[in-house]
């Protein structure tokens, strides 16, 4: 088996393991040496079925956490140098090591390694200072290179210079940390009073300079808030009493100070002593995590309020060492470093580190490829960030479509602004588009989000691509998708009627009028292709519209009123239902209350009945005025259908069935009001009401009505005036006579676009047919002895005869064979019921 060598942490580790042992088991000594081999050869079985297991793991969710940390301290036990090597490196590619584990890391691979390969431990402490903001690991990182850089320990030039900016860098990070931040200023001036110390007394000029370095830095340091300013004030005064100055070493006070010094010190104090509580409320260890998170919030707010981006940044950074997969504190902080500092390397640097802690949120990402593209990022650079996007699994498919429109965005804006060798090719973008197409159609049917993306391409192929066809197949997968989408339709309209290609948005009308849309999407692209028409096309096209609109307008009010009439009368019957039930639940508990009263008791019920027959019979009235409101809505809406079903759906052939008196108008301008109509038969006389036929979702007219006369001499004269202009049309004007109505029918569609019966044919020979009878399959059978009875008798019309017929009761001689009602008296008949 091959040998696997151990570290030096493991070897220290066995061997402090080893001498607990001894402490603890002194008389273990005198024990054979066998046990101690079946002991070590159980737990590296132990050990070797963790390291399996975790690997396992590792390979099917790469993305546990807690299973890389696992699986790093068990092979760090083991001693397993080159595994451990692995694993943390794969464990950082996916997510920040913490502070504590880089200082691990470095510390480790410090003790395996010489002062001449020092370069490469540097290199993970660089790494780990760049992921979060941490005291700790900055002092590991100066100590490691003042001890094991042979330059900075032999104070050599170059050395001296490497180490003075590294200090200088790490000030600048965390200088500001009013907790932990003296650390790094300590660490500073002592590491320059070495310097001091190893300078030739005789070199005064050298010394002296030396001197003023170090008094410079004590008095930066004491211009800042910290914890322990007080210390740093005392340490200040006893290094001054070694150069020579007459100050006391032992007092806390400024006595003695320059000025400015004394000044900036104080305005430091008052600064530490106003922000004390809230160091106090962050740093507690009796509190959740949550306190302490609305802490750090509370402290930021009163940071900001002072407008120092410096001291707001480094609270932000403390803030997120303490919460890093906090998704709020990130983009807070974000949104904070875009209205301060804009762009820059220090900006992208933070999105950098955000979108690896909180890989899942959408937003990071989409705000980090903007950042990316203020700084003039090259488009190597975002097209890495963008494909690592890719890699996230998000919440929502909101969070991808945004993604992929900002992609869009700058790619747009890149190639729209580039000049010269800079110039994008549009194949990026139509690239783009088909990825979230193939990504997003599936889960995203008849959204507006993937309109929106499916609008915007066809745009850019005709704005960018100059390519027509490729435009309208962008429209036309969408309608293989979304084909049931008005918006997709209108969408696709729009482009072409922007274009003037009227010929295409005709024949694309002619596709969707008969589609089924919800809500009343059916009506609209039927009322908009009748207003296309009458603005780009021919009066062909109109009447041509105008022949295939009307029908369907008219089946789509049907069937929304039946639609209506169903929905209400299940409304009411659920009413009555809860009510006959309320009422028996009532009277059931009454009885038993009787029963279980005593003699004396309900003869005092008895007494106090005047009052429960007064409740009672406001109950009742109660009851019955609710009752009439139900029953005057549903006589309301019977008579709607039943208006409805009295008309055929191509007024051209049938007509309504009205009083005698009665002229039928069609092809009436859909402008015309009853002021025209009354002077278009002002030289007849005669009228006497005047109805215009209304589509009852639009409210647009159909172009038909019906005008009553006095008598049939009037009526006479106005039939005369048939095919005479009104308007710019000809209008069609008939006698409405239901005496001479016989045998016709008339075939119901549904809203899709289906029959929903075979269809009988009308007898196109004749206009005066006005009797209208309802097939059902395809026997075509006239129904006799129907009786209408029931609640939702009016809901359902289909099977009847005509209105004012019946069949149910022999004939009188009074009544007439086949004498028909007029509407007077139907209206007065329908009332009495």
């Amino acid at each position: 088996m091959e040998q696997v060598e151990k570290s030096p942490i493991s070897k220290r580790e066995d061997t402090e393991m080893g001498e607990s042992d001894v402490d603890e088991n002194p008389k273990s000594i005198g024990k054979s040496s066998s046990d101690s081999e079946s002991s070590d050869s159980e737990d590296e079985a132990e050990q070797n079925g963790q390291l399996l297991t975790l690997e396992s793991e590792l390979s099917t969710n790469p993305s546990n956490y807690d299973a890389h940390v696992q699986y790093i301290k068990l092979l760090r036990r083991r001693g397993e140098i080159e595994k451990l090597r692995e694993a943390r490196e794969n464990m950082n590619a996916l997510f920040p090591l913490s502070p504590s584990m880089w200082v691990e890391w470095a510390k480790d691979e410090a003790s395996l390694s010489n002062d001449s390969d020092s370069e490469a431990v540097e290199k993970l402490y660089e790494r780990g200072i760049s992921e979060y903001l941490s005291i700790p690991l900055w002092s590991e990182y100066l100590n490691y290179v003042q001890e094991h850089d042979p330059q900075v320990r032999e104070c050599s030039a170059d050395g001296i210079s490497k180490a003075r900016n590294l200090f200088e860098r790490a000030v600048t990070a965390a200088a500001l940390h009013i907790a932990q931040g003296s650390q790094i200023w300590d660490a500073y001036t002592q590491f320059e009073q070495a310097i001091l110390l190893t300078i030739d007394q005789s070199d005064i000029q050298v010394k002296e300079k030396q001197v003023q370095r170090i008094r410079s830095i004590f008095h930066r340091c004491l211009s800042i808030p910290f914890a322990n300013l007080k210390s740093t004030l005392l340490a200040y005064k006893a290094w001054e009493v070694e150069q020579g100055n007459a100050l006391c070493a032992e007092s806390d006070d400024v006595d003695g100070i320059e000025p400015h010094v004394a000044s900036a010190y104080q305005k430091a104090e008052k600064m530490y002593n106003a922000r004390a509580h809230l160091e106090e409320q962050i740093t507690r260890e009796d509190i959740s995590e949550s306190e302490r998170f609305q802490n750090y919030m509370s402290y930021l707010e009163f940071e900001k309020s002072f407008g120092d981006p410096a001291r707001v940044q480094i609270l932000y950074e403390r803030a997120i060492t303490d919460f890093p997969v906090s998704s709020d504190l990130w983009l807070d902080y974000t949104r904070y470093l875009d209205k301060t500092l804009k762009a820059g390397n220090a900006v992208k640097d933070v999105y950098s580190r955000a979108a690896r802690n909180c890989p899942w949120v959408g937003e990071l990402w989409v705000r980090y490829l903007l950042c990316l593209e203020s700084g003039h990022a090259s488009e190597k650079e975002i097209s890495a960030v963008f494909e690592k996007s890719l890699q996230c699994t998000f919440s929502t498919l909101e969070e991808y479509h945004d993604l992929f429109l900002t992609r869009v965005d700058g790619l747009r804006r890149r190639m729209s602004l580039a000049k010269g060798d800079d110039v994008l090719n549009y194949s990026l973008i139509r690239e783009c588009f088909q990825q979230a197409a193939d990504y997003l159609s599936p889960h995203m049917k008849n959204n507006d989000g993937l309109l929106r993306l499916y609008a915007y391409w066809a745009r850019l192929e005709l704005k960018l691509g100059n390519d027509l066809i490729a435009a309208r197949g962008v429209w036309e997968s969408l309608l293989k998708t979304c084909g049931s989408m008005l918006e997709a339709w209108k969408g696709y309209i729009a482009m072409e009627i922007e274009l003037g290609h009227i010929n295409e948005v005709r024949a694309i009308y002619k596709r969707c009028y008969s589609k089924r849309f919800s809500g009343t999407g059916s009506e609209d692209i039927c009322q908009a292709w009748l207003r296309f028409e009458r603005e780009f096309g021919t009066l062909e096209d109109l009447n041509y519209a105008v022949e295939k609109v009307t029908p369907r307008l008219e089946e789509l009010q049907l069937f929304r009123l039946q639609q209506e009439s169903k929905s209400f009368s299940e409304a009411t019957y659920q009413r009555e239902q809860n009510l006959k039930k309320t009422v028996r639940e009532k009277r059931k508990s009454g009885l038993s209350t009787i029963d279980e009263q005593s003699p004396a008791k309900r003869q005092k019920n008895t007494s106090q009945s005047p009052k429960n027959l007064h409740e009672e019979k406001d109950t009742q009235r109660q009851n019955l005025a609710e009752a009439n409101v139900r029953k005057e809505q549903k006589g309301k809406v019977e008579k709607q259908v039943n208006e409805l079903l009295m008309k055929d759906t191509n007024p051209s052939k049938t007509r309504l069935y009205t009083d005698q008196c009665t002229a039928f108008l069609s092809n009436l301008s859909f402008k015309a009001k009853d002021e025209d109509l009354h002077r278009f038969f002002s030289d007849v006389g005669g009228v006497t009401s005047i109805r215009i036929l209304y589509n009852k979702f639009t409210g647009q007219s159909r172009g038909l009505a019906y005008v009553d006369f006095e008598d049939d001499e009037h009526l006479a004269a106005a039939v005369a005036k048939n095919k005479q202009m009104l308007l710019g049309k000809s209008l069609s004007i008939a006698r409405s006579n239901p005496k001479q109505g016989r045998k016709g029918s008339i075939a119901l569609t549904a809203p899709d676009g289906h029959d929903a019966s075979n269809r009988s044919g009308i007898d196109e020979s004749s206009e005066s047919k006005e009797s209208v009878e309802i097939s059902k399959g395809s026997a075509h059978k006239r129904v006799e002895n129907i009786q209408l009875k029931g609640k939702n008798t009016f809901a359902v019309p289909r099977n009847v005869r005509p209105l004012g017929w019946t069949t149910n009761k022999p004939r009188t001689t009074e009544e007439g064979d086949d004498k028909p009602k007029s509407n007077d008296e139907f209206r007065k008949m329908f009332m009495k019921t």
